[in-house]
């Protein structure tokens, strides 16, 4: 059994058994979260390679290129599409709950004045943006995770090493071989993925149960149709225009995708997308400069649930928000996006700001916690498609997308074997 039947059999599994534990009240209420540790021990071990895997193949990826210029327009090109793909995926979350009014068709029942959520509002300022974006140590951006922080530092670190010539070739080889460490590390603890993905799926139904998705069908369903609207729609339109053929490319990350959704973290299937577009045709370069800022700069699904959310909560209060205020709320949110990865529970934090601004009540995050999870399912694989997609146009604008003579080498073979 490959590695993606044993996903799902780890998916089908945990259904199973947390249905059990919910159903069984003879059980221990944390049974359930005691599941959760598998999950969380995986996405650890993820987290573990993610730093020096993205800092080794950047710095030799950049000092390949050889060139401030050519690192300078890649740059360039990378952001001014994630701006494209993140108005996209905002206008999107806005057409499909304007159009499904899930506020309005579910009639919840509120939370009551003054209850507390755990989810506190934070402005965002351009201080606090570009100490985020700018790291004070690298070893503290490593040992925190900050995916951000380590690729403008592997930027500069990478420009470095190309410019002394010569002399930078030993580095340059030696962290090509940490890079090819790193993917050997991810083929064992890939091993480990289904068992994280049973503890996920287990600890969620075990605390909500079945029910959860009878009671806010409706939403889950508005909102999963503004994902495949996205992801089928306008990644495919994308796709067309740049000439990259789409159904193939879902084919070839669908182990990725997988990942992603069982585990609602799209940094869990990084190492095998990186793996899987260098297998569709991008070169390692394009791949390790734009995947890892896509991570920060172009999470589509998190753009997407960030309006239809914010307008839902409106649309349940009975707040409807005018074509005015919508239009605000997504020139807002374009800006206070970027650079959250790293941020616990991010999306829910930059939903609670939003809301502040438009005077919506603070109590109405309460309506969407119990489904949370299941909502990140989507919105992460989502992400994952999106990153993929945007890599694929990168290296097509480049003129580099499906050359055999870099991308089918010896470092896929391996790559493939590892993973």
């Amino acid at each position: 059994m490959n590695i993606t039947w044993r996903i799902v059999l780890g998916m089908v599994l945990g259904i199973i058994t947390g249905y059990f534990i919910h159903e069984n009240l003879i059980l221990s209420p944390e049974a359930g979260a005691n599941f959760a540790l598998l999950s969380k021990i995986f996405l650890r071990l993820i987290k573990m390679i993610i730093g020096p895997l993205v800092f080794s193949m950047l710095v030799v990826g950049i000092a390949k290129l050889g060139d401030f210029k050519q690192v300078g327009r890649i740059g360039a090109k990378t952001l001014g599409y994630f701006y494209v793909a993140t108005i996209l995926s905002l206008v999107v979350g806005l057409l499909v709950v304007n159009v499904m009014k899930p506020g309005e068709v579910m009639n919840l029942k509120l939370p009551e004045k003054g209850v507390e959520t755990g989810i506190e509002a934070k402005k965002l300022t351009l201080s606090g943006f570009l100490e985020h974006v700018f790291p004070q140590s690298f070893f503290e951006a490593l040992a925190t995770n900050e995916i951000l922080q380590i690729v403008v530092f592997s930027i500069f670190f990478g420009i470095g090493v190309g410019a002394i010539g010569e002399r930078g070739k030993v580095i340059i080889k030696a962290l090509d071989a940490v890079s090819h460490v790193m993917f050997k590390i991810v083929g064992y603890v890939m091993q480990f993925a289904p068992f994280g993905v049973f503890g996920a799926i287990t600890a969620v139904v075990a605390r909500e149960g079945l029910g959860i998705f009878a009671g806010y069908a409706y939403l889950i369903l508005s909102f999963f149709i503004g994902l495949l609207f996205f992801v089928f729609v306008v990644l495919w339109a994308i796709c067309i225009v740049a000439k990259i053929p789409f159904l193939k490319l879902m084919g070839e990350i669908q182990e990725a995708l997988l990942l992603s959704f069982s585990t609602a973290s799209s940094e869990a299937s990084m190492p095998q997308t990186i793996a899987a577009l260098e297998r569709f045709g991008c070169p390692p370069r394009i791949i390790s400069f734009v995947l890892p800022l896509g991570y920060s700069f172009n999470l589509d699904g998190s753009m997407l649930y960030m309006t239809f959310a914010t307008a839902f909560i409106a649309q349940a209060y009975h707040m409807p928000l005018t074509l005015g205020q919508q239009i605000t709320m997504m020139l807002t949110l374009l800006v206070t996006s970027k650079g959250i990865a790293g941020v616990p529970r991010a999306s829910l934090v930059i939903i609670a700001g939003t809301m502040s601004l438009f005077g919506l009540p603070g109590e109405g995050l309460a309506l969407l916690l119990g489904i949370d999870q299941i909502l990140d399912m989507g919105r992460s694989a989502t992400s994952v498609a999106g990153n993929a997609v945007a890599t694929c146009v990168i290296s097509r604008w480049e003129g580099e997308f499906g050359t055999s003579a870099e991308v089918r080498g010896q470092r896929s073979e391996e790559l493939e074997k590892a993973i």
